[in-house]
């Protein structure tokens, strides 16, 4: 090895991508370490790194060419040491000049005057904070000012943020790309409309709210099931680029707030609404109108009440028929569909606003590839008789979709490119389906999961390789929305 031109050692090098290979090939020869150290561009250390100045500094002298370091702290206890304090965030920000991307995840120790030390790092592209509970919008605020080559932030827990200056300024610079916050409880929806012009560089945004005691009040209020927000432009700014948009726990009503974002979105490909209280069929149809690229549509939908009439108030799901007509008219490209439905009664009817009709029409007029549909109780072997016929079907979910039996498992077997099946909760489907299925020979991949009438040998008959549970794991329970409130 000593003999190679340093040229073809560094080539053999960057095929290697196992860090722990890279860390053995290291303490070979002093030319190895020499180039590996040169070439490592991104380093992972958790609750065993040495917070000490001195031994940072060795760090990065070891790997002057860093570009992305990730910090994460999550599961330490007070026995693993000190943690990364403001000091050793300056040994990053100073040694590693070729820094582009920064995750600190459970850095407890963190303040804005170690985030004020970041405003140092020009090529600074991406920032992630997860779990600092000490950094304020000031500290943000620096970094928005200092770091003017931001592109994308991430703010995940972080309980003292609540001012958004940081949010204005990053807005009139028009850089940032991408942007989510999800759990900080200082921030509201409505608070993301001062971004102003920044919305339309903007090709990511996500925003989750900090989940509370207040959520069980959400569903005891009366929405107007005809109010259209987007029939007036009341705010001045458009998201034209914006391709992936997700909002999760959030009232939108009285005030319009984000979602006349819905009306906007041109250049749209994928939307994840989960549990987003008081949006109607208006907004549905107006983000279809603008979203001809639209691919892939997660709808999580609980109980709501609307009413557009004084003298009657209904409880049922956020969106009908309408939407799904609206969506199979406008979004030729659509290709992933996720519908879950919280709170909702087994049989049908039920207060799920679309129906079999409504749904069928969306699946027969698009390119569908994966199909995941959990406690739509409208969905039955007739459904499955329909959907077997969709010549771009690859993946289909099931989850607790009673209606759906034997039968239905005959007609789906047919599909012509089916290839991955999962079922989860479904007691109407025995060892005869899974027969049917074994016939056709088509399967890749087999998910069996909590289906009381499916034996662990008949699953086995329909493809070698299966997952097979029969136990109700967490993992099932976080698909059923039983883990963490709705």
């Amino acid at each position: 090895m000593e003999d190679l031109p340093e040229a073809l050692v560094t080539e053999i090098l960057k095929r290697i991508t196992s860090t722990s290979d890279l860390n053995s090939l290291s303490l070979v020869s002093k030319q190895l370490y020499k180039i590996e150290g040169n070439q490592r561009g991104a380093i992972h250390v958790g609750s065993g790194l040495c917070t000490a100045t001195k031994a940072l500094t060795s760090l990065c002298a070891r790997f002057p060419n860093l570009r992305k370091v990730e910090i994460d702290y999550s599961g330490f206890i007070p026995g693993h040491g000190k943690q990364l304090d403001n000091k050793g965030l300056f040994v990053f920000s100073s040694h590693c000049s070729s820094l582009t991307d920064l995750t600190l995840s459970f850095c407890s120790c963190i303040d804005d005057s170690g985030l004020r030390c970041l405003a140092c790092c020009k090529t600074l592209v991406s920032l992630r904070l997860n779990s600092a509970p000490k950094i304020t919008s000031i500290g943000l605020f620096s970094v928005a000012v200092g770091c003017t080559s931001l592109s994308a932030l991430h703010l995940i827990d972080c309980e003292e943020i609540d001012s958004v200056e940081w949010l204005e300024y990053l807005g009139r610079d028009g850089s940032l790309k991408e942007l989510v916050v999800k759990n900080c409880k200082g921030i509201n929806h409505h608070d993301f409309l001062k971004f102003g012009s920044g919305w339309m560089k903007l090709q990511k945004f996500e925003f989750e709210r900090k989940r509370g005691i207040d959520d069980r009040l959400l569903g005891d209020m009366v929405y107007d099931s005809s109010y259209n927000a987007h029939s007036t432009d009341i705010y001045d700014f458009c998201c034209e680029s914006l391709k992936d948009l997700r909002l999760a726990h959030i009232k939108t009503w009285p005030e319009v707030g984000l979602r006349v974002v819905l009306g906007k979105c041109k250049a749209l490909e994928k939307l994840c609404l989960e549990y987003v209280h008081a949006l109607n069929d208006n907004d549905m149809i107006a983000l279809s109108r603008s979203c001809s690229n639209l691919k892939s549509i997660l709808l999580w939908l609980n109980l709501q009440r609307y009413s557009s009439d004084v003298s009657y108030c209904e409880t049922r799901t956020s969106f009908t028929d309408n939407s799904l007509y609206a969506i199979a008219l406008n979004c030729p490209m659509l290709q992933i569909v996720d519908l879950r439905f919280t709170r909702c009664a087994r049989d049908w009817p039920s207060e799920i606003g679309f129906t079999q009709k409504g749904f069928l029409t969306l699946i027969q007029s698009c390119p569908i590839r994966v199909l995941v549909l959990n406690n739509a109780n409208f969905f039955d072997d007739e459904g499955m008789k329909a959907v077997s016929s969709s010549p771009h079907l690859e993946t289909l979910e099931l989850i607790l979709c009673h209606a759906v039996t034997d039968a239905g498992m005959c007609f789906i077997a047919h599909t012509p490119c089916l290839s991955n099946l999962i079922l989860r909760a479904c007691h109407n489907v025995t060892d005869v389906g899974m027969a049917e299925l074994g016939r056709a020979h088509k399967l890749e991949s087999l998910v069996i999961e909590y289906c009381g009438e499916i034996s662990l040998q008949a699953a086995q008959g329909v493809i070698k390789s299966v997952h097979y549970s029969s136990k109700f794991s967490d993992a099932l329970k976080k698909k059923l929305g039983f883990l963490g409130k709705c």
